[in-house]
């Protein structure tokens, strides 16, 4: 086991908008710090993004991938140590340690948690057995590869929406099917998708599997109303049902509200002294990258403001 002990102020806990903005400013503000990134390389939600950004104040990049690179070529020089492609398996919040996967740890005079959250999943038979075979990951990423095909989009809300209009110019026919009798989506999409002639709505329905052999061949569903089975013949499914924070780690040793998010004060702050939360892990209202990104700013200088006074103390 290898054990590293550093005299470090902050540990950043993600490597998303939110905690690349923290390492900014943990630099800017002279705190030693380090962030650690579970996946192979930083971005966060940024990796997941196949559209033009174009509501970051000052850039605007056609794909999430073109902002997380600005974002890393500004921080390239800054003095805060980066750690890539290893999971943190143990989280002793109050004691302000953390340990990786293989071994190592790092204890700090403060943690920020920007974990960051999850695409919600249905849980359902096919669901992982036919990812990347018919089960697609992004309206714009797969527009191509629909030409002429029947896709099942699940979900209620924006990104199902839009996905939904994407994909309509390519593909043959798009089902957006929604488990309740009204969509939660911004009224414009709602409105352009119901004037489209291949969309079609099926509302009160869920999903109870995806059904193939090779690639996906059908979807098994359920009316919620009547009870009554179908089975809807398909080549690919478009899951967007929600995001989840990444906060089991944390349960049990801070706030979180029902839903799991973080609970935080206008400080970032949470229910602990010098653990603090930012990003969509701790913003379920209103979660966006500029919005991450001010968390990261707010959390840095806070901490860099409490360890000030307590030097003086």
């Amino acid at each position: 086991m290898t054990t590293i002990s550093t005299d470090l102020d902050v540990i950043i806990i993600g490597g998303g908008p939110a905690g690349l903005s923290a390492a900014l400013w943990c630099a800017e503000l002279g705190l030693t710090a380090v962030i650690v990134e579970k996946e192979s390389q930083f971005g966060g939600q940024l990796l997941w993004a196949f559209n033009p950004i174009k509501n970051y104040l000052g850039v605007e990049t056609s794909n999430g991938f073109e902002l997380r690179d600005i974002f890393l070529q500004h921080i390239a020089s800054i003095d805060v140590r980066r750690v890539v492609g290893s999971e943190i398996v143990a989280a002793g919040v109050a004691q302000k340690t953390v340990t990786l996967a293989d071994g190592s740890s790092f204890s700090a005079k403060a943690i920020i948690i920007a974990a960051g959250v999850r695409r919600r999943k249905l849980n359902v038979s096919g669901e992982e057995e036919f990812f990347g075979r018919g089960i697609l990951e992004s309206g714009v990423k797969n527009k191509d590869e629909m030409d002429g095909k029947t896709v099942v989009i699940v979900g209620g809300g924006d990104a199902a929406l839009e996905n939904g209009i994407i994909l309509s110019g390519s593909a043959k026919k798009i089902y957006i099917l929604h488990r309740r009798g009204h969509f939660k989506a911004r009224r414009e999409f709602v409105e352009r998708a119901n004037t489209i002639a291949n969309i079609e709505f099926l509302f009160d329905t869920e999903v109870k599997a995806i059904r193939g052999n090779r690639a996906v061949e059908s979807v098994e569903l359920q009316n919620l109303k009547t009870g009554e089975r179908s089975n809807l013949a398909a080549h690919a499914v478009l899951i967007r049902v929600g995001v989840m924070p990444n906060t089991e780690l944390f349960d049990g040793q801070i706030v979180l509200d029902e839903s799991g998010y973080i609970s935080i004060n206008e400080h970032c702050l949470t229910n602990l002294e010098d653990i603090y939360a930012i990003g969509d892990a701790a913003n379920p209202v209103s979660p966006t990258i500029i919005g991450a990104a001010g968390m990261g700013a707010t959390a840095a200088k806070a901490i860099f403001l409490s360890l000030k006074s307590k030097r003086f103390q």
